[in-house]
């Protein structure tokens, strides 16, 4: 897969996380997708923070996604490729999805999407 076309991939699952989550009780990180093949992830659960409603989002094949219910207003989200060296996340505050980091190694592993995650704010 192309380098534009595997970015365009994190990023829309980064952005589908964020979106389907409307309003968890998790109040720590959970890694939803482990980079494997393409498959349902694990469970968002509802609570009472972030996420109100349940779900169980679908991950793309190599792609490891993180998400962290920080409170009643705010949800990070974190992902990186196996196959790539970049680090992409977001948040509820500001909604934008960016680079936030490059990987140490080859593959990005969930402790490189935790730190890069710890970038953003709210934090």
């Amino acid at each position: 897969m192309k380098t534009s076309t595997m970015k365009n991939v994190i990023m829309g699952s980064v952005l589908a996380v964020a979106a389907i989550s409307s309003l968890s009780a998790n109040a720590a990180e959970v890694t939803i997708c482990a980079g494997g093949g393409a498959k349902d992830g694990a469970a968002v659960t509802a609570g009472t923070d972030f996420v109100k409603v349940a779900f169980t989002p679908k991950c793309s094949a190599n792609v490891i996604l993180s998400g962290d219910d920080v409170s009643a207003t705010v949800y990070k989200v974190g992902a990186a490729s196996v196959k790539g060296k970049t680090v992409f996340a977001g948040s509820s505050l500001g909604g934008a999805v960016g680079n936030v980091g490059t990987c140490g190694a080859s593959p990005c592993t969930p402790g490189e999407i935790t730190t890069g995650m710890g970038t953003l704010p709210g934090s």
